[in-house]
């Protein structure tokens, strides 16, 4: 099977879990999802299936759905965008009697349907011609190998099923003992090389009648000769699955080694499964970003997770800062990507309505990186403009009297009733969003995991029904 992901079996009934059972028995790493309270003795339960499917095909998880075809298809089918990047997807019967792969044919769905098939006894359903009638899948070269120019692919089956010979130009068994069409005098080829990295630096000439197959799966830097890793910076969101970024769980699918502290990492789910996990403590951040740096410089594709944006007082900053410092010559070449994601303060305002619909600013309370002297000029900066204030970082069991300290200077400039914004646990388990006023304000009711909105002179609060909305004036009347 061409894919580093470890398959999802997902079943809606107790009949299918045996069933289920055989095939999670036979793919390491693969779960059995099961319907909640339509199932038990499963690995992880849910209760839309909908939206578990397509998260799971969004972060690229091999899906086995036992169930009927037709659903799985009209549950997907408004995700279908980019056949190359498609997991794959099966449809099993109920009891087992039949496989049918559905999507992904670039990314080893018969190799997965051929599996299935042989943990249940039957011969799955294939009906890609090309891997019926040559008992390979060029397309979706087995592990170890990498399809160089896919672009040229299609035509070359084409031409193939057509009645064109193949010469064979490198090392390559599963070709050879397939039932391709090989001759040295073939008019289509398929060239094998080693550590093939970008095709132009080693001069190869591709065209609609040749494919290119790499043996390695490392990308090798051409000036260095060195493994060429990738570095992705991710944020996760506050929490929940949902606000994660299609993006994100691209990356995640995607890559080897995971870097960040074990909390963050636990709300990731199964997409850190397969994945090699590398825990640390939340306060070495300036670690966290060197050893990072290290294992993308040996050619793996690293992913550093963060929670909320990664670009507000997150890991971006500290790995760029740590790429800055030390000058090592092997990180030069790697290749890092930030990704973005729903920070606390969008996550807390969206949940109470819209208190940051006109200018405001973030600044974080921890004097751990800064002294408070300039926390504090900031703050009354911040607060004689007017400007609606969304506090990181405000209380933890060493560091209490901040938000004293910064309630007391708001005073000074804010009125009493003020509207401010408490949400906590945003996104996870014991998510807390409520209004107070600025008066009401006190230490007990934040701590690191709280992110606190300070209304300006136009944030309003208003009452629905039973909900309160606050939100921030687009507005601003000169004689106001």
């Amino acid at each position: 099977m061409n894919t580093r992901v470890a398959p999802a079996v997902v079943v809606l009934s107790q009949n299918s879990v045996m069933v289920g059972r055989k095939i999670t028995n036979v793919l390491p790493g693969a779960k059995l999802y099961g319907l909640v309270n339509r199932t038990h003795d499963v690995d992880i339960s849910f209760s839309n299936f909908g939206e578990t499917v397509r998260e799971l095909f969004a972060a690229g998880t091999p899906i086995i759905g036992i169930c009927a075809a037709g659903i799985l298809i009209r549950t997907i089918a408004p995700l279908l965008t980019d056949k190359g990047q498609e997991p794959p997807v099966l449809a099993v019967a109920e009891d087992g009697s039949a496989v049918v792969p559905l999507l992904g044919g670039l990314n080893g769905v018969n190799d997965l349907a051929r599996q299935v098939g042989e943990a249940l006894n039957i011969k799955p359903a294939i009906t890609t011609t090309g891997d019926i009638r040559f008992h390979t899948a060029l397309l979706s070269p087995p592990s170890g190998y990498h399809l160089a120019n896919p672009e040229h692919g299609k035509k070359f089956i084409a031409d193939l099923l057509a009645g064109g010979k193949v010469r064979l130009e490198g090392t390559a068994p599963w070709l050879s003992e397939s039932n391709l069409p090989i001759d040295e005098n073939g008019e289509l080829i398929i060239q094998v090389t080693e550590n093939l990295g970008n095709p132009s630096s080693n001069c190869l000439v591709y065209h609609p009648a040749k494919i290119a197959i790499a043996i390695s799966t490392k990308i090798i830097n051409p000036t260095t000769g060195q493994p060429q890793g990738k570095l992705a910076i991710i944020g996760i969101g506050p929490g929940a699955s949902q606000w994660m970024s299609p993006q994100v769980k691209e990356i995640l699918a995607a890559a080897t080694d995971l870097v960040g502290y074990k909390t963050y990492i636990n709300l990731i789910g199964h997409l850190a499964d397969g994945k090699r996990v590398h825990e640390s403590d939340n306060r070495v951040e300036a670690e966290r970003a060197y050893q990072a740096l290290e294992l993308a410089a040996e050619g793996k594709y690293v992913v550093v997770v963060s929670s909320g944006d990664p670009g507000i007082y997150a890991m971006a900053a500290a790995v760029f800062e740590v790429l800055e410092q030390y000058h090592q010559p092997e990180w030069q070449t790697i290749d890092i990507q930030v990704a973005p994601g729903i920070s606390a303060m969008q996550a807390a305002a969206a949940r109470i309505g819209a208190p940051l619909g006109h200018d405001f600013c973030v600044i974080s309370l921890s004097d751990i990186l800064k002294p408070w002297e300039i926390i504090a000029q900031r703050i009354t900066a911040a607060a004689i403009s007017d400007f609606v204030i969304a506090f990181y970082n405000p209380v933890s069991k060493e560091r209490t009297w901040q938000l004293a300290a910064a309630k007391k200077i708001l005073m000074e400039h804010r009125k009493p009733h003020t509207p401010v914004v408490l949400g906590r646990n945003l996104g996870r388990k014991g998510e807390e969003v409520k209004v107070i006023t600025l008066e009401e304000l006190e230490p007990a009711l934040a701590d690191m995991r709280t992110v606190i909105i300070i209304g300006s002179s136009h944030t309003r609060q208003i009452q629905q029904d039973n909900h309160i909305w606050v939100y921030t004036s687009r507005r601003y009347n000169s004689e106001e």
